[in-house]
C-alpha cells in the first residue's frame, strides 16, 4: 500500500459558531491541501471532518500516518473509544456520544485505510499542523459557508 501522511486541523469561532477544517495530504514529494468552511458547527466536528475529507481524497487503500492536535480524535481512535461508542449504540459512560454521524463515516474509512495516529501540540513547531490551522481559520472566515446540516438539524 502507498504510504501517505495526513495532517489535519479544525477551527471554530465560537463553539458553536462558524468553523472550518484544513487538511494536507503528502505522498511522493507532492502535497494536496483541502479545506472548507461551515456557517454553524463545533470545533470537534471540524476536527473530525478534516480527517474524513483527507481519507476520502485517497483513491485506494493506503497506509496513513495521521497528525492531529485533537486529543478527541486521536484518543477516540487509538484508545478504541469510537468503536466502543458505536457498539454501545452511541452511548458512553457520561451519556450519549457526540457526533455519531461523523464517527460512522470515519470508522468506515478506518476499515479501508491502515491509519496510525500521532498527536501533535497545536500552535507549536509543527509547520504542517500550523498550515492546517491557517487553512481551517481562513475557511471558517470565507464567504458562502456550507451548512453542517446534521449539526444544524439538531438545533431546535
Amino acid at each position: 500500500m502507498k504510504q501517505v501522511i495526513l495532517y489535519t486541523d479544525g477551527a471554530c469561532s465560537g463553539n458553536p459558531g462558524p468553523g472550518g477544517y484544513g487538511a494536507i495530504l503528502s505522498y511522493g514529494g507532492r502535497e494536496k491541501e483541502l479545506s472548507a468552511g461551515y456557517r454553524k458547527t463545533t470545533n470537534n466536528r471540524m476536527e473530525l471532518l478534516a480527517v474524513i475529507r483527507g481519507l476520502e481524497a485517497l483513491k485506494e487503500p493506503c497506509t496513513v500516518t495521521l497528525y492531529s492536535d485533537s486529543k478527541y480524535v486521536v484518543d477516540a481512535i487509538t484508545l478504541g473509544w469510537a468503536v466502543a461508542w458505536q457498539k454501545n449504540g452511541w452511548k458512553r459512560k457520561g451519556g450519549k456520544a457526540l457526533n455519531p454521524d461523523l464517527w460512522e463515516q470515519l470508522l468506515r474509512l478506518l476499515d479501508v485505510h491502515a491509519v496510525t495516529c500521532v498527536w501533535v501540540k497545536g500552535h507549536a513547531e509543527n509547520e504542517k499542523n500550523n498550515r492546517c490551522d491557517q487553512l481551517a481559520v481562513a475557511a471558517s472566515q470565507g464567504e458562502n459557508l456550507l451548512a453542517d446540516t446534521v449539526y444544524e438539524g439538531l438545533e431546535c
